[in-house]
């Protein structure tokens, strides 16, 4: 799908038609926007600006130079773009060919709330978009807004896991993993605002754009270095609290490992007298002591004796460990 903003009786026009670069000029066009454009599409657009369109290749490479980069006819750039998805969000990368004459290419995949929203400034105010430069402008100043609004959901997500880990008793598989993919995600969102520092600092260093442009670049700049510092700070509180997590893990661990090793203590010492008495001796004295009822009937002492001693002996062990405070 292809999109031509055209400037007509002082307005903004929208139009869908190819066949209009054969009676237009530069003049008349302000922006085209492409949306998964058809082979047709792109053979038109590249013949009237006479530039060679990117590859989706080209459009990925995370090399400086294909960030932005100028050459005699065009200025070229490429950034990722986030799409909200729930939650979460995906990147989508999005290129931006400048022509000196001040016309705007964008090529994108999908749809982007960026762009539907930078066409509504254009409507409202088509007055300040003079040029093609204007709206590439004025499309970074929306997309840093709203990278303000992901940074600022994934702190609170932060936040919520935070106080969800402080509240909790104990801490389980799905709460790590919650914690690794906001890792995930804070990574991903970072390495992007860093893109678009590139992208600006490319901008800032160029003479091609109208001095009108390079004040909003100043504080663009700035917006994008505290989203930094904020994600930043978003990963290392994230890292304190898989490690305060995984702390709480090993007390647990810690608590069960103390348990079994008390039970065995304290067993150990009944162990000691069921073994000494099931050493199978000639003389073993115990067995022969018995105590005979009035009808007969005996009862084994030695067998109650050796069960007695085992209650005992562990009965002391427990003891012993409550005197130092071991349970």
């Amino acid at each position: 799908m292809i999109t031509i903003y055209l400037k007509q009786y002082n307005k903004i026009i929208r139009n869908a038609d190819t066949e209009l670069f054969d009676d237009l000029g530069y003049d008349d066009i302000l922006w085209i926007d492409m949306v998964q454009p058809t082979i047709k599409e792109q053979k038109a657009v590249e013949n009237f600006m006479e530039i060679s369109l990117q590859t989706k290749q080209q459009v990925e490479e995370i090399e400086s130079t294909s960030k932005y980069s100028e050459s005699e006819n065009a200025i070229i750039s490429n950034s990722n773009f986030f799409v909200p998805t729930g939650d979460s969000f995906e990147v989508e990368p999005v290129s931006f060919i400048l022509s000196n004459e001040g016309v705007l290419v964008s090529v994108r995949q999908t749809d982007m709330r960026t762009f539907r929203e930078a066409e509504k400034r254009l409507q409202m105010n088509y007055r300040s978009f003079s040029t093609g430069y204007h709206i590439l402008i004025s499309l970074l100043e929306v997309r840093i807004d709203f990278d303000a609004d992901l940074v600022e959901m994934v702190g609170k997500q932060v936040a919520a896991i935070s106080k969800a880990i402080a509240k909790e008793d104990s801490i389980d598989k799905e709460v790590l993993l919650r914690i690794s993919t906001l890792q995930e995600r804070t990574m991903t969102l970072r390495e992007n605002i860093f893109d678009r520092q590139r992208v600006l600092s490319g901008i800032l260093r160029s003479e091609r754009f109208p001095n009108d442009i390079y004040p909003r670049l100043q504080l663009m700049i700035k917006d994008v270095n505290s989203l930094i510092s904020h994600t930043d700070f978003s990963f290392q509180r994230l890292d304190y609290i898989q490690d305060s997590a995984l702390g709480l893990i090993n007390i647990e661990q810690n608590e069960v490992v103390k348990i079994f090793s008390v039970a065995a203590v304290i067993f150990m010492p009944a162990t000691l007298v069921a073994s000494i008495y099931g050493m199978n001796f000639r003389f073993m004295p115990e067995l022969e002591w018995v105590y005979t009822l009035s009808n007969g009937y005996q009862i084994p002492l030695g067998y109650i004796f050796a069960l007695f001693l085992m209650v005992v002996a562990s009965c002391l062990t427990i003891g012993f460990f409550r005197y130092k405070k071991w349970l």
